[in-house]
């Protein structure tokens, strides 16, 4: 028997649903923040009322199409840059730098690092016309093929198209360029994770919309404002804008909890003292409008004296306890009376919670990010950079010293900078993923800075035997070696005592049949589409490490070789890859006497890649491995892959 019970005033199971509510059906909230239930299916049997065409959310011309590349399937594969990830300081690092399109990048990470995330950082362009924004990306989608995938008229499909193939520069190509990337970040985030955008005037108001919709309005932390400047431009027609934003939002906010900011001045009169240490009187009353019968109740001072929240109007009380009857009995000698109210001890803690307004020059400015890379770099060959401080401070009070932090973002690699001080300073052990497309640098416009890269070391062995055209990661990644060098070379005594993540490893994205050269012509539907010419260990490499990652496997976790009777499989994580050729079946053979006899060798999943074994071959693996399941009562997943 099933019973089912229905009551008139319900609370929202999550913070998601009830944002989606409140956006929708504000009326059905009653003052304590329930949901009316009977009121709300009232409202849905009005005829007049069209659900479909009413409603208040934001939309532009692609939204459709940023949500289908959203849930859209990767193009690429991953691999390491091996030499790179082999040297001492990079083999063990959990920092991660990645070269790519960073929604493809982003869509390799989600299962990997589902929820792992405690915060991201992103500066992306400003869509101010002269940053470089134009929005072009390589789906080779079709007009009926996109009317079809996104649920559209074919009109609209046109137009979409002509906006993604021709680097539009529209709110709507910068809104659809976003949401995707937006969209996968928030499944990235702990569920107490914190989200921090940077955005001028030109897109904050779109912006903010969007996170609404992405992350709910529930989750709205702060619009914090940044002095970027230390004045305005003079030449500005109208005000000189010396600041920028920097949206906050969590990804549940019952659960965010922002560290206080260590620096900033104490405003409050720590005049009273008692011996744990000054403090100030806080109210416990509140005037709130959410009122909660539950936390306006009577309390009594030890003289039997009565205490009440202080109401604007008795008759329509809006006041309540900061504290619940609980918290009060437990808490009660904590308790002040005086003058007909009760307060609480505030006292006095290093710092206090972050301001909004970040105008100090402990946050940094725009000129003293550009000092930040000049004082590695010769020259400032990015515009507008992200001061160290400013980041450092974000670092502080959005995440604790084990956390991981992640920029998609990159650009001049401020993030990664930030990280390694702030670890440095406190020996914390905070990890980065860093982001970066491979963005050419026009030479003509910055010739300093196309010709200073091609003299990097790191760019000289990447490309001594191909040719190669200097990029902004190539950048990105010199700031973080030479970052490193410079703590080194400042902190001998704390790096000769204890081991501070310095290292990075690289991965980046390549398009899947980038290295197997088919054409047309050669293709034969009665042949293997891979055959030993085309597929190197390199590619078999890349692979592995693709599946691995889609398989919930951290970039930075290895997988153990395993021997097979002369066959090598892969194994880690319960997990057992047989990508190579050359399965027998003695490999089947130590392949089941292993899962019997070695205690931890346990793979509930093993996948193949099945056009390295005949389709007999694959029955046979998998009638054994489910024989053997079966037999010692556990499961054991058998995937083949192409």
């Amino acid at each position: 028997m099933i019973e089912q019970n229905l009551t008139t005033n319900l609370t929202p199971k999550t913070a998601d649903l009830q944002a989606v509510l409140h956006t929708h059906f504000a009326d059905c909230f009653g003052k304590e923040g329930s949901f009316d239930f009977e009121k709300f299916k009232t409202v849905l049997q009005q005829k007049e009322v069209d659900f479909f065409t009413e409603s208040y959310s934001l939309q532009w011309l692609g939204k459709q199409y940023a949500r289908l590349l959203a849930t859209d399937s990767v193009t690429t594969l991953l691999r390491a840059d091996e030499a790179h990830n082999a040297l001492p300081e990079n083999a063990h690092s959990q920092n991660l730098l990645l070269k790519g399109d960073n929604l493809e990048v982003l869509k390799h990470l989600t299962n990997a690092y589902y929820e792992k995330v405690k915060m991201i950082y992103i500066d992306p362009p400003y869509n101010t016309g002269s940053d470089g924004f134009v929005y072009q990306d390589d789906r080779k989608f079709t007009v009926p093929q996109l009317a079809q995938l996104a649920g559209v008229s074919e009109e609209v499909a046109q137009r979409i198209l002509s906006f993604t193939q021709n680097k539009s520069n529209s709110h709507s190509a910068w809104l659809t360029f976003m949401y995707p990337r937006l969209y996968i970040a928030r499944q990235l985030l702990k569920d107490d994770g914190v989200i921090f955008v940077s955005i001028d005037d030109n897109e904050v108001a779109q912006l903010r919309l969007l996170m609404d919709e992405v992350f709910g309005e529930d989750n709205f932390v702060s619009q914090l404002i940044w002095k970027s400047k230390s004045g305005g431009a003079n030449d500005s027609r109208f005000f000189a804008n010396d600041h920028e934003y920097i949206l906050c939002y969590a990804r549940n906010i019952d659960r965010l909890v922002l560290n206080i900011d260590k620096n900033a001045t104490v405003s409050t009169s720590y005049n009273l003292e008692d011996k744990k240490g000054k403090y100030a009187l806080d109210r416990l009353d509140k005037q709130s409008i959410r009122y909660s019968k539950s936390l306006d109740y009577e309390i009594k001072d030890k003289e039997g004296n009565s205490y009440f929240p202080n109401h604007k109007n008795p008759n329509e009380p809006n006041a309540t306890w900061r504290w619940g009857k609980e918290t009060v009995e437990e808490r009660y000698n904590e308790l002040v009376f005086k003058d007909g109210c009760v307060y609480t001890k505030n006292y006095q803690k290093e710092g206090s919670i972050p301001r909004s307004l970040l105008i100090d020059e402990r946050f940094g400015r725009t000129r003293t990010g550009k000092t930040d890379f000049t004082s590695l770099f010769e020259g400032a060959y990015f515009s507008a950079p992200k001061p160290v401080k400013l980041m450092k401070f974000l670092i502080e009070i959005g995440t604790n010293p084990n956390d991981l932090i992640l920029d998609f973002f990159a650009g001049s690699g401020t993030t990664a900078d930030a990280v390694m001080q702030l670890n440095a300073k406190d020996e914390g052990n905070r990890r980065f993923i860093l982001v970066q497309l491979p963005e050419l640098i026009d030479k003509k416009k910055n010739k300093t800075a196309y010709e200073t890269v091609l003299s990097f070391p790191s760019f000289v062995s990447r490309n001594s035997s191909l040719p190669a055209e200097p990029t902004i990661f190539d950048i990105t990644k010199e700031r973080l070696l030479r970052a490193a060098a410079k703590l080194k070379a400042e902190k001998n005594d704390l790096f000769n005592t204890k081991a501070v993540d310095l290292g990075f490893q690289i991965y980046e994205t390549f398009p899947i049949w980038d290295d197997y050269e088919f054409e047309a012509k050669d293709f034969n539907p009665s042949l293997t589409l891979f055959d030993e010419t085309k597929l190197t260990d390199a590619d078999l490499r890349a692979l592995l490490l693709t599946w691995k990652t889609y398989d919930g496997i951290p970039l930075t976790e290895s997988l153990a070789p395993v021997d097979l009777a002369g066959y090598e499989g892969y194994y880690g994580f319960d997990k057992l890859y047989l990508i190579r050729r050359g399965f027998t079946t003695e490999s089947l053979k130590v392949l089941l006497e292993m899962m019997d006899n070695t205690p931890d060798f346990n793979p509930t999943t093993i996948v193949v890649f099945g056009y390295h074994f005949e389709s007999a071959h694959l029955r046979q693996i998998a009638e054994n491995v489910k024989a053997y399941a079966n037999k010692k009562s556990i499961s054991t997943d058998f995937i083949i892959r192409n």
